[in-house]
């Protein structure tokens, strides 16, 4: 009886081992910044591996200032689809999940805080791209944030009231309050210490029930590729703002001065990037239109005398466009005072300086070849009429004039036949 029992114990001990060995990894995800389509394409494709991957939960450490709506609803899709658990944590210490961010934590099968961070202030913030909305249509949009967020947090089992007053009434709580509210499940102090937590919590996913095995595993980072890292910095509007002032300058040179290719190329590149960005950001016409005015207003100044108005009237045009570019009233999807500012200086010095320099070598008469004669001065060494010879350039030339110059007299080419130059005298 005693040797049953003995091996009962080392068969239970074997298969516990083996249960533990054969534990799923937890794949982690760090998402920081404004919520746009990279992000988006992040999070969703991080999901699909870590499903792909059977992994135990997928742990997303938010911090961000929020982000436009298609973007939130596309993460908030694919985590309501998903097969596995997922975890939004907002961490570090001071982080946040603001707007579109507390949403996103809202959807989440586990939603938790760190110490010192803050959710909420989810009032939307624009309708679209072409125009701005007017009362009766930002009342719609805001009940339609406040349903589809009560949503979320109904199917959550999470505080609907607070849900809704975050999309009206832009409320935030800190990780403390958002607990105390039964906004987010727990708060944590670490990673480590929240998968601590969370072990053996069951979770609705999908039509089944899930129990969490998180204690002890080590999360493995998926990190962001440089096509999503590169993709989200040129969706940042100064960014997008200054590729787009770049193009203009590149291609305006290249124009000004035919075959230097460089600045014609790179300008065009900038130019696509910027419209990548700004067809995932809600661009006003009439900003571009003043913008392209402003630009016009110095081409002007650089070609008719208005002793300065020209390009008074481009830095105003210039800083007005600038100003309403970008149709969102947020500071972080928004073109800043420096960028502006930058752009402004850097654009007078560009076409009072680089192109005027450019226009005027354009314009200025050929000083090089058989056409560059013309207009110099030089000595005649015959008299000449029909015929003569002339000092010019360091060289002696057959010369003709319409009227007679004695030898030894100054004279001025103003045209050149073949070998032959015309000539006048010069008169002092």
């Amino acid at each position: 009886m005693k040797k049953v029992f003995c091996i009962l114990l080392f068969l239970l001990f074997v298969c516990s081992f083996a249960a533990n060995g054969a534990a799923k990894d937890v794949y982690q995800i760090t998402v920081q910044g404004v919520i746009g389509p990279p992000i988006a394409q992040f999070i969703v494709e991080s999901l699909k591996k870590a499903t792909d991957a059977d992994a135990e939960a997928l742990l997303v450490l938010l911090d961000t200032p929020g982000g436009l709506d298609t973007s939130m609803r596309e993460i908030i899709k694919a985590i309501m689809d998903s097969k596995i658990p997922v975890i939004v944590y907002v961490y570090p210490q001071g982080a946040r999940a603001a707007s579109a961010g507390s949403i996103i934590l809202l959807a989440a099968h586990v939603a938790a805080m760190a110490p010192g961070t803050n959710a909420g202030a989810a009032h939307p913030v624009s309708i679209g791209k072409d125009e701005k909305p007017d009362k009766v249509m930002m009342k719609k949009v805001v009940q339609d944030a406040e349903a589809y967020a009560k949503s979320i947090a109904k199917k959550r089992d999470r505080n609907v009231d607070w849900a809704g007053k975050a999309v009206t009434q832009s409320v935030s709580a800190t990780a403390e309050d958002a607990l105390r509210m039964h906004v987010i499940d727990l708060v944590a102090n670490t990673v480590d210490d929240l998968l601590t937590k969370i072990n053996g919590k069951t979770v609705e996913v999908g039509d089944k029930k899930v129990t969490l095995k998180t204690k002890g595993a080590k999360p493995k980072e998926l990190e962001i590729s440089f096509k999503y890292r590169f993709l989200s910095t040129i969706s940042d509007p100064n960014v997008a703002y200054i590729l787009m002032m770049l193009g203009f300058y590149g291609i305006l040179f290249e124009i000004y001065s035919p075959g230097a290719i460089f600045p014609g190329v790179i300008g065009g590149i900038c130019i696509i990037l910027a419209f990548y960005a700004f067809s995932a950001i809600p661009i006003s016409f009439a900003g571009l239109g003043l913008i392209l005015l402003g630009i016009i207003f110095f081409i002007l100044e650089i070609k008719v005398v208005s002793h300065g108005a020209l390009s008074l009237a481009g830095v105003i045009s210039l800083i007005l466009g600038s100003v309403m570019l970008i149709d969102l009233p947020s500071e972080w999807l928004s073109i800043s005072w420096m960028s502006i500012l930058v752009v402004v200086g850097v654009t007078v010095l560009f076409f009072v300086g680089v192109l005027s320099y450019a226009v005027k070598a354009q314009l200025s008469r050929v000083r090089t070849g058989v056409e560059g004669l013309i207009g110099e001065e030089g000595v005649a060494k015959t008299d000449v009429r029909e015929k003569g010879k002339v000092y010019v350039h360091g060289e002696l030339w057959n010369a003709q004039s319409e009227e007679p110059i004695g030898e030894g007299e100054r004279v001025i080419v103003t045209e050149v036949k073949g070998m032959i130059i015309k000539v006048k005298k010069e008169r002092g």
